[in-house]
Parts: C-alpha cells; sequence; structure tokens
C-alpha cells in the first residue's frame, strides 16, 4: 500500500491526536525501550521519546518513514513488516496506534510481538474493533453494486476483531491480557461533506482499484448522500468509528 505521508498529517491528524491517549495507557517509564509498531509520520514515537524512553519506530511504508526521519531526526525509524520483523535487542515495550486492523494476519503478528518482548514486557494497542465504520462500508458497497463494481468490496483493507477474537489470538501466542475495552469512538471529518470522500480515498482506496476518475466523482458523492442523515451533526461530520484498546503482557 502506498501512502501520502503529506495528506496523512495535514487531512488526518485525528489518528497521532487520539493516539496520544493511547501513550497514557504505555505509562512509559525513563530508559525503557519501546518499538512504535505502525509509527506512521512519527509523531507518536517522538511523543514517547520525550518521556524518557529509548524508540525505534516501524513502519511498513517507507514514504511514512521517510516522513518521520525528516520530521524526527532524534528518532530511529525503519521499514519494517508487522508480522515478521526481528531486533538484536528485546524490548520492553511494543506500542501500536491505528495500525494493527491493517494486518489480517493477526495470529503471524501476536506470535512476532510476543518474540520481540522481553519477559514481562507489554503490547498496548489501540485499534478498529468490530463494527467500526460498519455504515460507511455498507454504503460504499452499495454504491459500487449500483455502478456494477460490486466485486471491489473484495478488497477491504481491514480486519476489525471483536474482543473475544483478538484476546483468543494473544492468548495462543503466550501473552496474558490485563486490559481490554471495545468502545465507540465518533471521529470528526475534516472538511465537512467532503471529508468522507477524502477519508475514502485515503484509507479505503482499494475499494475503487480501476474505476475511471469521471465515475469516481459521483460513486463519492452517492456515498456521502447515504451517510449524511447519520453522519452530519450540525454541519460537522463524524466517522462511525468503534475502538479496541488492549494491554497483553508476556509472562516468561
Amino acid at each position: 500500500m502506498k501512502w501520502n505521508a503529506e495528506l496523512y498529517d495535514t487531512k488526518h491528524a485525528f489518528v497521532s491526536q487520539y493516539g496520544e491517549s493511547v501513550v497514557e495507557l504505555l505509562d512509559v517509564k525513563p530508559g525503557e525501550r519501546i518499538l512504535d509498531l505502525g509509527c506512521g509520520t512519527g509523531q507518536l514515537a517522538d511523543h514517547i521519546r520525550q518521556q524518557g524512553a529509548e524508540v525505534i519506530g516501524a513502519d511498513a511504508s517507507p514514504e511514512m518513514i521517510a516522513k518521520a526521519q525528516a520530521t524526527y531526526p532524534q528518532v530511529e525509524f525503519v521499514v519494517a513488516d508487522g508480522t515478521n520483523y526481528h531486533f538484536d535487542e528485546p524490548f520492553d515495550a511494543v506500542f501500536s496506534n491505528a495500525t494493527l486492523h491493517w494486518i489480517k494476519d493477526a495470529e503471524a503478528l501476536t506470535k512476532n510481538v510476543y518474540k520481540s518482548l522481553k519477559p514481562g514486557g507489554r503490547f498496548v494497542v489501540e485499534m478498529g474493533g468490530k463494527g467500526n465504520m460498519d455504515q460507511i462500508v455498507a454504503a460504499t458497497t452499495t454504491v459500487l453494486t449500483k455502478y456494477g463494481y460490486g466485486a471491489n468490496k473484495a478488497n477491504d483493507p481491514w480486519y476489525f476483531p471483536s474482543p473475544a477474537e483478538y484476546a483468543a489470538h494473544l492468548e495462543a501466542a503466550g501473552f496474558r491480557v490485563t486490559f481490554m475495552v471495545h468502545f465507540d469512538r465518533p471521529t470528526l471529518l475534516q472538511d465537512g461533506r467532503q471529508g468522507v470522500g477524502k477519508w475514502l480515498q485515503m484509507f479505503g482506496y482499494t475499494f475503487f482499484k480501476d474505476i475511471p476518475e469521471t465515475e469516481l466523482k459521483q460513486i463519492l458523492e452517492e456515498i456521502t448522500d447515504i451517510l449524511e442523515p447519520d453522519y452530519n451533526k450540525n454541519g460537522e461530520w463524524y466517522a462511525d468509528y468503534k475502538r479496541l484498546r488492549f494491554i497483553a503482557v508476556r509472562e516468561k
């Protein structure tokens, strides 16, 4: 997946802003060695560094890592895949915000994170949970089908698990789950009505593969029309986010 790092920072900054409360859950101790897995453009990795930790930021996107390195030269950043990364030294904690729902192989991911932690190390995460963006996905599917692109639903890039589903993956990998919560978090989209199309083109663009630009504009408009009664709150548009947060500990 090729990301537009500049657009991510300017129009979708809510990802890092909401992630700051997940850093509080991380409860950084000075001197800890911490991996920010799926660090994006590096804002939260630097926030963790400022609390006294030794941080490495990892992301599968070279574009995101390039932007992070340019913005936060005091942090080490690497291009790495969450399911098979390797570092010579283990971590006190692995932190991840708004990333794990992009990784469908949860079994490989949780096993790999477990191996990268010290005994007693913690895995602290926020990700999309079951029901996340159900309305926007349903509206997109409806309009794509209308225009003859119903097969594009198979390009859905996300995995939004229930608490029980992800807890099972964590426990199978050897973790003890010490905290988990699944909650609604309506999320303000920038640029009002235009925010729906911009969100889809940033995060859900695989749905629109091989659709001509001439049709895409109308498709996005019709998706937005369907969502307006639920998304438009007195001129501000809120997406139907549902989030999953957890802490899991490697005990051995």
